[in-house]
């Protein structure tokens, strides 16, 4: 934006005038992307500028120009540059309404509407604001048919209406228009001719949404004329028709028109959900029918794999088998020397035995030392975890109490707000009893200024032959006296405007005080109820704590029963053992009679041998990684309980942040009451009517 304003203040400089201190301080820090100018009154040279600014100008999105009293070079040159631009989604035009100003009295025909206006030609308004006339019109005409970006266009109070050509170039832009979608035109001035016009384009245009046409002058012909175009346009879902003198039947035409577009946009949309559903439906049944067939063709392929691998493996044993039953005769030959190395290495075998015996025994022992201390420190865990939650449950109790104390609070504060309007509506009444008494008061006056003129006349009708210098004298004093008590009326009229006025005032602060104190109530509404979803949050994360330790006792439990299982197999495993033992001693009984069934026995003995030492190296590394698990799960379980306390001593702190929020809300609640009070009875006592009131 820097850039932005750099440029504006070369481009001013190079046409031979200074930028606009405005101007530049709103260039300066613009609310992302909003350019706000309402008020500023802008010169033909910063038209310029910002017009040239404005062609290729790609971060504002919004531009205010309401009250900017604009020229119609001013309002030519900027308009111009909107029209290249592709960026600009708002455009305000407006004027705003003075207070106090003209509004049409409610129509009888129908309650939403309002009696006409003025005659076209002829506002209720000084002139005030942006001064488009005909050539604004057709500026904007322009801009509605060349731009492609702005969607939204406010054009109230600027009497468009009032010149029928330049509004009609206004309407076939708009009829050429394809972005815009709320369009405001709002007193100004539309006849039913305008009314024709704005049809024809409505009737041609697609994309407006939104149209606002209150207080004009369309009547009978303009509100027929509007109805006629909805054959034409299906995308006009509000439509505006207030203060135009429209009968109520053709009023309500128009709305069910309305109705029907907005029914039409509403199935409209439905439907293409309906079909995007679908769409995704087809799409998601494709995909699986194509992983359907793709793993069909993954299976054929894998059985056609193992068919191939299953006929060479057939082959390879076969030839195994071929040179097994060569090496048959070579080995027999060789076991007879092994047997001895064999008896030898079943001696080994039993001192192992024994010895992982004995090792087992010690692992026994260590796990249940082990299981002891897992057992003492899940029960001190047990216990803080219940003295945390009987925390929780204390501090819940306490957040409770504060926000139904905090819920006090608001309700006093709308009782206060209740008693300043009380006394608000009591000054008010006040005022119009002063009111009565000063018209009661005028009356009195002007019947004894008629009583005075007709006793001086009276008197000058009897003295007149005898005292003509004191007739004149008492005429120029009876004349004083008129001009004295004309003053008087006067003063009494100025006097009774500027309490009018300041009463109007009055109630525009205290309408605007109103809405602050009303503001603030929602906000600390809204706090209260985000006080108590953080709460029901918090009751879920205890919720889920109570969980997790259930879980976690119910993982001690399972490790226990594992423990337990590990336990039985080791006894399985010394029972079978001993079944070993017994089968060599029957092996080597056997072995003195046939050496063939001892080849035999021995090579299942060295082969049950080694599975059993597999199958003992499996169940140590399995009680190495049950021990590990229970290490990592007590970590796991001390890990979360830091993050628990963490996040409680967190949720604490912003607890008495929220706290120390309400209490400064409440105490701003309490001086704006105060202020509002003060300043009430300083106007009540310090009001110019105790001045006026003459001594009784």
């Amino acid at each position: 934006m820097e850039e932005l304003r750099r440029s504006y203040s070369r481009l001013c400089r190079q046409s031979g005038a200074e930028p606009q201190e405005a101007v530049l301080q709103q260039l300066r820090q613009p609310p992302r992307g909003r350019l706000d100018l309402a008020a500023h009154s802008l010169t033909v040279h910063s038209c310029r500028a910002l017009g040239t600014l404005l062609r290729g100008e790609a971060l504002l999105t919004e531009l205010v120009l309401s009250d900017c009293m604009l020229s119609e070079e001013g309002a030519a040159l900027l308009l111009h540059g909107l029209c290249t631009n592709a960026a600009v989604r708002l455009l305000d035009l407006k004027v705003s309404r003075p207070a106090g100003g003209w509004r049409p009295p409610p129509c009888p025909l129908h309650p939403r509407q309002s009696r006409p206006g003025p005659a076209r030609g002829l506002c209720p308004f000084p002139s005030q604001g942006n001064n488009l006339r005909a050539t604004g019109a057709e500026v904007l005409g322009k801009l509605l048919r060349h731009n492609r970006s702005i969607q939204s266009l406010t054009l109230e109070w600027n009497s468009l209406g009032a010149w029928e050509d330049a509004f009609a170039a206004f309407c076939g832009g708009l009829a050429a228009n394809g972005t815009l979608q709320q369009l405001d035109l709002r007193n100004n001035q539309i006849s039913h001719t305008g009314a024709e016009q704005l049809a024809l384009a409505l009737a041609a245009n697609s994309t407006l949404q939104e149209l606002d046409l209150r207080w004009n002058n369309l009547g009978l012909l303009g509100g027929r004329a509007l109805l006629g175009c909805f054959p034409g346009n299906r995308a006009l879902r509000r439509l505006e028709l207030a203060g135009n003198n429209i009968p109520g039947d053709v009023f309500r035409a128009v709305e069910q028109s309305v109705g029907h577009n907005q029914d039409r946009d509403t199935t409209l949309r439905e439907s293409r959900a309906r079909t995007h559903v679908l769409v995704q439906e087809v799409q998601q049944l494709r995909e699986e029918k194509s992983k359907q067939f793709l793993d069909l063709m993954e299976t054929v392929e894998k059985q056609r794999d193992e068919l191939a691998r299953s006929s060479r493996a057939s082959v390879e044993r076969v030839g195994q088998l071929q040179e097994a039953l060569n090496e048959r005769q070579s080995v027999i030959n060789t076991l007879k020397a092994k047997l001895q190395m064999t008896e030898a290495a079943l001696a080994l075998s039993e001192q192992k035995v024994q010895e992982l015996g004995e090792l087992l025994a010690v692992s026994e022992r260590e796990q249940l030392s082990q299981a002891r201390q897992h057992e003492k420190e899940r029960r001190l865990e047990q216990q803080e975890a219940t003295e945390r939650e009987a925390k929780f449950l204390r501090d819940l109790s306490a957040t409770n109490e504060k926000n139904l104390l905090l819920r006090d609070q608001v309700d006093e504060s709308e009782r206060k707000v209740k008693a300043l309007q009380e006394q608000l509506s009591l000054a008010r009444q006040q005022l119009t009893t002063t009111t009565a008494e000063l018209k009661l008061r005028a009356v009195q006056a002007e019947e004894r200024l008629d009583a005075e003129r007709k006793r001086t006349k009276q008197s000058l009708q009897d003295a007149e032959s005898l005292r003509v210098k004191e007739v004149e004298h008492m005429r120029q004093q009876l004349e004083e006296n008129e001009r004295a008590t004309q003053e008087r009326v006067q003063r009494l009229e100025a006097t009774r405007l500027a309490l009018e006025e300041e009463l109007g005032r009055v109630k525009a602060a205290a309408l605007s005080e109103r809405g602050q104190a009303e503001e603030e109530l929602f906000k600390v509404r809204s706090q209260a109820r985000l006080d108590e979803q953080r709460l029901a949050h918090l009751e879920e994360k205890l919720r889920l704590l109570a969980q997790a330790r259930d879980e976690a006792q119910g993982t001690c439990v399972q490790q226990k029963q594992t423990v337990a299982e590990a336990q039985a197999r080791a006894s399985q495993l010394e029972l079978q053992a001993d079944g070993l033992r017994r089968r060599v001693d029957e092996l080597q009984q056997e072995l003195s009679h046939k050496e063939q069934e001892k080849v035999a026995e021995v090579a299942r003995v060295r082969a049950e041998l080694q599975a059993e030492q597999a199958a003992q190296a499996a169940l140590r590394e399995k009680a190495l990684a049950l021990e590990r698990q229970l290490r990592a799960t007590a970590s796991d379980h001390r890990e979360a309980l830091r993050d628990r306390e963490s996040e409680n001593a967190s949720l604490r702190e912003k607890l008495r942040l929220r706290e120390a929020e309400v209490a400064r809300v409440r105490d701003e609640e309490a001086q704006r009451a105060s202020f509002l009070q003060q300043a009430v009875l300083a106007y009540v006592q310090g009001s110019p009517l105790r001045t006026l009131n003459p001594p009784k």
